[in-house]
C-alpha cells in the first residue's frame, strides 16, 4: 500500500505519511482505547508528581518530631534530596528495563518501589528510616519518569502524540498539587507527616493491578520479533487502511535496523555524531529545567513562603496550594499548547516567563531582606512564586532515534535527577549564605543563559514522526540527511 513508494520517500528525508493522507488522522477522543491507555499510565505521572511534592509539607512536621532534623540543614537537605538520589538510579535501571524487558514490566517495577518505600516512610521510627524510605520512592520516581512518557508515546499517533504525553506531565503536576491538598488536610491529624509520605502506597497498588490489562508497547514488541502481538495491539489503535501503512513503516524501519545490524552501546551515544549532538541537546535540556530552580520551588516552596514572611505551618501551607494549583492550571495551557505551537516556542515562552518571575522573585526578596520591609513586598514575593509556575514548562520533546531512545532517554533523565539533588541539597546552604533574593538572582542568570541554549540547538518537533525527528539530526551533524548511510557507519567524533 505505502511500502512502494516508501522507501524512496524515506530514503529522501521526505516523508510525512500525514500530509499524503489527512484523512487518516486520529483525535485525541477519537479511541477510546489510547484514552484507557494513557490514563493508566499516567498513575505512573501522577506518583511521579506526589512524591516529590509531598515532603514539602511533610519537612514541616518531621522538623517538630525530630529535633535532630530541626537542628541540621543538611539533614533536612538529605531527606529532600534522598528521593532524588533514588531516581538517578531508577532513571538508569528503567532504561535498562524499558529496552530488555519492555515498558509494561518497567512500570510494574516502579509501582512496587513506590508501594514499599511509602510503607517505610509511614512506620518510621527516626529521621534515617525516613531516607531509606526516600530512597525506594526515588527508585520508582526515576523510573516513572523515563518509563511512562515513553509508553504514551509509542502507543500514540503522530498527530496527538505530544498531548498525550503532555497528559503525563499534567498528571505530574495534578500529582504534586493533590500532594498539597493532602497535607493541607492533614495538618490537623496525629502522625501529621507519616499521612502524608504513606498514602502514594495505594495509588501504585491501583496501577500495579490495572496494568496486568493493558499491552505492551507495539513499537517494542515489533522490534522484538513479536510482530503478532504487535498487529494486535496497533489494531485496537489504528483502523484500516492506516493499520496496514503503520505496520509498514515498522517493518520499514525493523528491516533497516537488521540490515545495518545496529549493537546500542552507551560509548556510542558520544562516538556517533548524529546520537552526540541529539544527547547534548536533551541532556542540556534537562539540566536547564532544573537549574532554572523547578525543584527549588517545588521541594521548598513552603519554606520560602515562610522566609518571605508568612510563618505558620498552616499559612504556608495553603499559600503552597495555590501556587501548585496553578502549576496544574499552567500545565493544562501547555497540553493545549504543545501541539499548537509547537515544542520550542512553548519552551522559550516558557522561559521568558520563568525570567520574568524570578526577576520579581529576586526584588521582592532583597527587599524583605531589609527589617523594614512592609508586607506587600512579602505578597509580591508570593506573586512572582505563582507566575515562576504557571510560566514554568516540563521540556517533553521526542528528540532521539529509535534504537537510542532507551539509553538516551534514560541518561538525559539521570542528567536530570542529578541537577535536581544538587540545586535541592544545596538550596537552604545556599539561602544561608547569600539569601533568598541573592539564591533567586543566580537562578534568573541561568535561565537567560537557558534560553539562549534553546534559540541555538532545540529543534522543533512538531507533528513530526520518530524517524523525521532522527533526520533532523543527521542534519545538524552532517549538514544534510543521510538516511540510507548506516549508524555503524557513522563513527565521525
Amino acid at each position: 500500500m505505502v511500502a512502494a513508494d516508501m522507501n524512496i520517500s524515506m530514503r529522501a528525508g521526505s516523508f510525512n505519511y500525514l500530509e499524503k493522507h489527512p484523512e487518516r488522522r486520529i483525535s485525541i477522543f477519537q479511541n477510546s482505547y489510547i484514552v484507557a491507555i494513557t490514563l493508566t499510565a499516567g498513575i505512573g505521572g501522577l506518583l511521579f508528581g506526589y512524591d516529590t511534592g509531598v515532603i514539602s509539607g511533610a519537612l514541616l512536621y518531621i522538623k517538630e518530631d525530630f529535633e535532630q532534623v530541626k537542628n541540621s540543614y543538611f539533614l533536612q537537605e538529605l531527606i529532600v534530596a534522598m528521593a532524588l538520589v533514588g531516581a538517578i538510579f531508577g532513571a538508569t535501571i528503567g532504561g535498562y528495563i524499558n529496552d530488555a524487558l519492555g515498558r509494561k514490566m518497567a512500570i510494574v517495577v516502579a509501582d512496587f518501589c513506590f508501594a514499599v518505600g511509602s510503607l517505610i516512610m509511614a512506620i518510621a521510627p527516626n529521621p534515617y528510616v525516613i531516607i531509606i524510605g526516600r530512597f525506594l520512592v526515588g527508585l520508582g520516581v526515576g523510573a516513572a519518569s523515563v518509563t511512562a512518557p515513553v509508553y504514551i508515546a509509542e502507543v500514540s499517533p503522530s498527530e496527538i502524540r505530544g498531548g498525550l504525553v503532555g497528559f503525563n506531565a499534567l498528571m505530574i503536576t495534578g500529582g504534586q498539587f493533590l500532594s498539597f491538598v493532602i497535607n493541607y488536610g492533614l495538618t490537623k491529624v496525629p502522625g501529621t507527616w507519616r499521612w502524608m509520605l504513606g498514602v502514594a502506597g495505594s495509588p501504585a497498588v491501583v496501577q500495579l493491578v490495572f496494568m496486568i490489562f493493558l499491552p505492551e508497547s507495539p513499537r517494542w514488541l515489533y522490534f522484538k520479533n513479536k510482530k503478532e502481538a504487535a498487529a494486535n495491539v496497533l489494531s485496537k489503535i489504528y483502523p484500516s487502511p492506516r493499520l496496514e501503512d503503520e505496520i509498514e513503516i515498522l517493518e520499514f524501519h525493523l528491516e533497516k535496523e537488521q540490515k545495518n545490524k545496529v549493537k546500542v552501546n552507551y560509548s556510542d551515544v558520544f562516538k556517533l555524531k548524529e546520537i552526540r549532538v541529539a544527547f547534548i541537546c536533551g541532556a542540556g535540556l534537562q539540566a536547564f529545567q532544573q537549574f532554572t530552580g523547578i525543584s527549588i520551588v517545588l521541594y521548598y516552596s513552603p519554606i520560602i513562603i515562610q522566609l518571605a514572611g508568612f510563618k505558620s505551618n498552616d499559612a504556608a501551607l495553603f499559600l503552597s496550594l495555590i501556587v501548585s494549583g496553578l502549576n496544574a492550571g499552567g500545565t493544562i495551557l501547555g497540553i493545549y499548547l504543545i501541539d499548537a505551537s509547537g515544542r520550542k516556542k512553548l519552551t522559550l515562552g516558557s522561559l521568558s516567563g520563568v525570567a520574568i518571575a524570578l526577576t520579581i522573585l529576586s526584588v521582592a526578596c532583597f527587599i524583605i531582606g531589609h527589617d523594614n520591609a512592609s508586607q506587600v513586598y512579602a505578597w509580591l514575593a508570593i506573586i512572582g512564586l505563582a507566575l515562576y509556575i504557571i510560566f514554568f514548562a516540563p521540556v517533553n520533546s521526542e528528540i532521539y532515534p529509535e534504537e537510542y531512545r532507551g539509553i538516551c532517554g534514560g541518561m538525559s533523565a539521570t542528567v536530570n535527577w542529578i541537577c535536581s539533588v544538587i540545586m535541592s541539597i544545596s538550596f537552604l546552604s545556599v539561602v544561608d549564605a547569600i539569601g533568598l533574593g541573592g539564591s533567586f538572582m543566580i537562578l534568573l542568570g541561568v535561565t537567560i543563559v537557558a534560553i539562549v541554549f534553546v534559540i541555538i540547538y532545540m529543534p522543533e518537533t512538531k507533528g513530526l514522526t520518530f524517524e523525521e525527528v532522527s533526520n533532523i539530526w543527521k542534519e545538524k551533524a552532517y549538514g544534510k540527511a543521510k538516511n540510507d548511510i548506516s549508524l555503524v557507519e557513522k563513527t565521525n567524533t
